[in-house]
């Protein structure tokens, strides 16, 4: 997001007594972000990776936490819906969700069926009989 557009965002979100900052961009990278500092030390850097969707990574001391999805949609979302998406994320579970229902999640695969012995499996059968 470009530098305006987050000092607006972060401007509305302080006056809905969310914490949040302007992130500065890494090297490298000329998107801006959103840091939201949570009440237990983590802090939320939303956008900040130069991708269309809106999505968080969730940090305590410089190390990754958890995170909220990208959430559907959201690469038109405009100030105000990234606002209400900032505002209302719960940073409460290792995967944070989003106020807006994510995608459906993929079921595992079903397991192989075991592998007959190998050369090496059977030569040691015989060594050790």
């Amino acid at each position: 997001m470009e530098e305006e557009r987050a000092r607006r965002v972060v401007e509305t979100l302080r006056a809905r007594n969310v914490f949040a900052h302007v992130k500065l961009p890494h090297a490298g990278i000329t998107q801006y972000g959103i840091r939201v500092v949570l009440p237990d030390g983590r802090e939320a850097i939303w956008d900040n990776d130069g991708t269309a969707g809106l999505e968080a990574q969730i940090m305590r001391d410089g190390v990754l936490v958890g995170f909220v999805p990208s959430i559907p949609g959201s690469d038109g979302f405009g100030e105000q819906q990234i606002i209400d998406a900032i505002a209302a994320a719960d940073y409460d579970q290792p995967i944070g969700r989003s106020p807006r229902p994510a995608a459906p999640v993929r079921t595992a695969r079903p397991m192989a069926p075991a592998r007959p012995p190998g050369l090496a499996d059977r030569l040691r059968r015989a060594f050790r009989d």
